[in-house]
C-alpha cells in the first residue's frame, strides 16, 4: 500500500505516496481526483514552550514540517499545492482545506486567487478547547473550513439530502459540532500524541459524506495518520495518500489494514435523490386514500388554506390548478415545489404532504420487493 514516486500513468487508488506531496500530485493525470481534503502545515511559530497552571507542559505543534521562515515562505509554498492540486480535480469535485487563524486567511486568499470558487467557510466548534491558559486572549475554540469547487462554473457534488439526514432532518448549517480528537480514538505512541494535529472521524465523515460518492477518489495530500483514508474506506470512496513522514505513513498503514473492506449492499453509503425516485402525482395521493375530496392543505403558518378536489387540483379561492401552480400564485413566485410548501395536521403535528409522497414511494419498493420474490421464487421452481 505504500509507495515512492511512480510514473504518471500509473494511477495509484488506496495506497499511500511517500514525500513531497507537490511533486507527487504534479505527476499525476488531469482531472484524476473527486474530492481534496487538505489539513496543511498551520505555520504556528509559537514563541517558547506552554505550560498549563498546573506546571505541566503543553504538546503543541513543534515538527519541523510545520516550521516556515516567514509569511512569504509560507504563502509560496499553499500556492504551489493548492496550483498542483487545482490541476488533478475534476470539474466535478471540490476541495476541503481546514486551518486556524494562524494560517486559514492566507490560504483563502490563495484559493480565490487560483480561480477556485468559495462554496462556504465551515466552522468546526470544539466541544472541549483547549483553555488559553495565559489569560490574554479568548479560547481559541474553533478552526475554519474552507469548502471551494475547482471554478465559478463548476456544479460539484453535494449531497444535500444526506447532510439533511444526518441532521435529523433539518438543513445542515454551517456551524459544525465536534470534539476534538480523543480517547480511543487519538493515536499514541509511548504515552504521547503520534500526531499533534489528528482531526476526529466525525468530522471527516461529514465532509466525504457531503461531497463525494460511493467509488469516488478523495486525496488528502497531508495524510497524516490517515484519518481521510479510514473514513473513506468506511464510506465505500476510494482515496490516495501522500506524507513525507515516513513514521506518519506507517502509523496510517496499520490503522487502514485494520479496518474491514467494504463488501455486501453498498447502497448504504448513499442517499438517494428525489429526482432519481419515481415520479408520483398529487392525485395518487388521493387514489389511495392519503387525503379526500373536500380536506384543507395550508401553508407551514396557516395564513393560506386549500381545499382538495378529486381530480388532484387543489383551489384557493377561485385559483385553481396543481399544487405547485397554487401554490406559486399565493406567493406571488415564479414557481413552487408544493410538495413541501403544501402542509396538513397528523396528531396535533403539522407535516408537509410530501410525507405522504413518501409513504406513496414506500408502498410503491414493498411491493417490487415482494413482486421480485415471487418472480424468483417462480423461476426456481
Amino acid at each position: 500500500m505504500v509507495r515512492a514516486m511512480k510514473k504518471s500513468s500509473d494511477i495509484p487508488r488506496n495506497e499511500i505516496l511517500v514525500g513531497d506531496c507537490i511533486a507527487h500530485m504534479e505527476s499525476m493525470p488531469e482531472e484524476l481526483v473527486d474530492m481534496i481534503f487538505a489539513d496543511p502545515p498551520y505555520n504556528l511559530q509559537l514563541a517558547g514552550d506552554l505550560h498549563r497552571p498546573n506546571n505541566t507542559r503543553v504538546d503543541g505543534v513543534e515538527e519541523d514540517w510545520d516550521k516556515f521562515s516567514d509569511f512569504a515562505h509560507y504563502d509560496d509554498f499553499t500556492r504551489r499545492w493548492l496550483a498542483a492540486a487545482q490541476r488533478i480535480l475534476k470539474p466535478t469535485g471540490s476541495i476541503w482545506v481546514i486551518g486556524s487563524y494562524h494560517n486559514i486567511f492566507r490560504v483563502g486568499t490563495a484559493l480565490q486567487d487560483l480561480g477556485f470558487w468559495v462554496l462556504n467557510d465551515i466552522i468546526w466548534r470544539k466541544t472541549n478547547p483547549m483553555p488559553n491558559f495565559r489569560g490574554k486572549r479568548f479560547t481559541n475554540a474553533h478552526e475554519t473550513l474552507i469548502w471551494c469547487s475547482k471554478s465559478q462554473d463548476a456544479k460539484p457534488t453535494f449531497n444535500y439530502r444526506a447532510m439533511k439526514a444526518l441532521n435529523d432532518d433539518i438543513q445542515m448549517r454551517s456551524d459544525w459540532l465536534f470534539p476534538i480528537c480523543g480517547g480511543s480514538e487519538r493515536i499514541k505512541q509511548d504515552g504521547r500524541k503520534a500526531h499533534p494535529t489528528q482531526k476526529p472521524e466525525g468530522l471527516l465523515h461529514r465532509v466525504i459524506l457531503a461531497s463525494t460518492n460511493p467509488g469516488d477518489v478523495i486525496l488528502d495530500p497531508f495524510f497524516g495518520t490517515g484519518t481521510t483514508g479510514a473514513v473513506a474506506k468506511k464510506l465505500g470512496r476510494n482515496w490516495i495518500g501522500i506524507d513525507s513522514e515516513t513514521a506518519y505513513v506507517e502509523i496510517a498503514e496499520k490503522r487502514i489494514n485494520a479496518i474491514d473492506s467494504v463488501s455486501g449492499d453498498v447502497s448504504v453509503f448513499a442517499t438517494p435523490e428525489k429526482r432519481s425516485e419515481p415520479r408520483v402525482p398529487f392525485g395518487t395521493v388521493i387514489e389511495q386514500g392519503l387525503l379526500n375530496a373536500g380536506d384543507k392543505l395550508f401553508d407551514i403558518r396557516k395564513r393560506v388554506t386549500a381545499k382538495v378536489n378529486a381530480d388532484g387540483s387543489i383551489a384557493v379561492k377561485d385559483v385553481r390548478g396543481s399544487i405547485h401552480q397554487v401554490g406559486a400564485s399565493v406567493q406571488n413566485a415564479p414557481s413552487c415545489n408544493g410538495w413541501t410548501f403544501w402542509h396538513i395536521e397528523r396528531r396535533g403535528k403539522i407535516v408537509p404532504i410530501d410525507k405522504l409522497r413518501e409513504r406513496v414511494r414506500a408502498d410503491m419498493a414493498s411491493r417490487r420487493e415482494k413482486s421480485e420474490v415471487v418472480s424468483l421464487h417462480g423461476a426456481a421452481e
